[in-house]
């Protein structure tokens, strides 16, 4: 069977972004800095036709440009990004840019071959299926709903590395300085950045189950030796065996330090994009920024197109959006072949810096505790107090809150574990204060 994507990041990838050279425009004086530093994702949401893919590729070109090895991931299927970059994308890299940008396609299909490598691999090691998965041809699998962002969710981590070298097919050199990251969808992107965290939940459930059961007792333990035997570096019967008890803190290590990368601005920076003309698009973006502050990300900042704005339209915009920074995109051809370098060279100063913004400044954080008020506070623009379920649980020490399609667990500190007493918005925020005596469960879903 031939060796599929993505196995190329090892091999000439890697060459080529060495000995690529900035093509003009704007160097980043942190470039050097980069290159010796760790991979960032880049990514963007919005309304379907807000203009995300294009300013996807105005910021991969914009990357490559300054000296960043970059590369371009996308998902979709459809030939937007064929045509614009005048070639034919597929799910080897084509190389752009005088060789500093990679573009590439996701392709599920291609995608599910790699892991059955690894997991026959390690079927061999172990024995654990007594040579039945060696009758599973790769090629003959096909995907299934919801395959898609997982699969992206470990070929992103292929790129990016954001377990650091955990995980099997990770190098300390990374190829590339920036991944930007076309999504199939907002929704799906979201799923995406969220995923790490959530799953840190289910690994939880399912090791108490499997410590509290005698199925889970027994069976357990060859499941997390074939699952380590395939996914994790340094394992195999060489190596000493680590315990159960290793095993699952490791899988729950990996998960964090995946969630903690989406909170990193020097390791991740999510874009809002909207059409300032469409008052969909603007509330999709306002929207989405809570979706993602809900997933545990955090939004950088947002564009918008500057087609027939007025002074007074994007001041408007800048106040809505407060405190996130709001620049505007310059009108791009939608041509066959466009002349990326032509709109490069149209990016304002205030993109140029957005784009390259490693800090957060004044956006909150999606949960803030304060010990002296005794109040939580969520960070949730773009949403009501009708839509907004509060719930407390395990004797007060938690926090479970529901909005955007999206639950999310947070643990309490000691000093303000005990009853809700009350919550309101401030602003774009939803504070809730903390009575220091514990309850099973409180409940509070707010009415309009």
């Amino acid at each position: 069977m031939s060796e599929a994507w993505p196995y190329w990041l090892v091999s000439g990838a890697a060459s080529r972004k060495q000995n690529a050279r900035p093509s003009g425009g704007l160097v980043f004086a942190n470039a050097q800095q980069q290159r010796q530093g760790t991979t960032k994702l880049v990514t963007f949401l919005g309304k379907g036709g807000s203009g995300k893919t294009i300013a996807s590729l105005l910021a991969a070109h914009h990357y490559a440009t300054s000296g960043l090895r970059t590369c371009l991931v996308v998902q979709s299927q459809e030939p937007t990004v064929d045509y614009l970059m005048g070639g034919k994308i597929a799910s080897s890299p084509k190389t752009f840019c005088d060789g500093a940008l990679d573009v590439v396609r996701l392709e599920s299909t291609k995608l599910l071959l790699d892991p059955l490598v690894q997991l026959k691999k390690a079927d061999a090691k172990l024995n654990f299926s007594q040579g039945a998965l060696d009758e599973v041809v790769g090629e003959e699998l096909s995907v299934l709903p919801g395959m898609d962002a997982v699969l992206a969710l470990g070929a992103m981590e292929r790129l990016i590395g954001f377990a650091g070298d955990i995980l099997k097919g990770q190098k300390a050199d990374q190829t590339y300085d920036v991944v930007v990251y076309d999504g199939l969808s907002s929704e799906e992107t979201l799923r995406l950045l969220g995923a790490a965290e959530k799953s840190r939940w289910y690994l939880q459930r399912a090791r108490d189950l499997a410590e509290k059961t005698d199925t889970g007792r027994v069976t357990s333990p060859s499941i997390l030796r074939l699952l380590e035997t395939s996914a994790m570096q340094d394992s195999g019967s060489e190596t000493p065996g680590r315990s159960i008890a290793e095993l699952w803190d490791g899988a729950d290590k990996v998960l964090e330090r995946i969630s903690q990368a989406f909170a990193d601005s020097k390791r991740f920076s999510c874009f809002l994009v909207m059409d300032p003309s469409n008052e969909l698009s603007v509330n999709a973006a306002m929207r989405y920024w809570g979706c993602a502050t809900q997933a545990g990300a955090r939004v950088t900042g947002a564009f918008y197109a500057e087609d027939g704005m007025h002074n007074e339209q994007m001041q408007a915009h800048r106040e809505v959006f407060a405190p996130l920074v709001v620049a505007s995109l310059p009108s791009v051809p939608l041509t066959k072949g466009t002349n990326w370098s032509q709109a490069i060279s149209n990016l304002s100063a205030n993109v140029k810096t957005l784009l390259q913004k490693d800090n957060f400044g004044d956006i909150p954080t999606p949960v803030e505790y304060n010990v002296k008020r005794q109040t939580v506070t969520f960070f949730l623009p773009g949403f009501e107090k009708s839509e907004i379920k509060l719930s407390q649980w395990r004797g007060g020490s938690a926090l479970l809150i529901e909005v955007g399609d999206q639950r999310r667990v947070v643990q309490l500190p000691p000093s303000l574990r005990g009853k809700v007493s009350g919550a309101k918005f401030e602003g774009k925020s939803l504070v809730v204060t903390m009575k220091p005596k514990h309850s099973k469960l409180a409940v509070l879903v707010f009415q309009s």
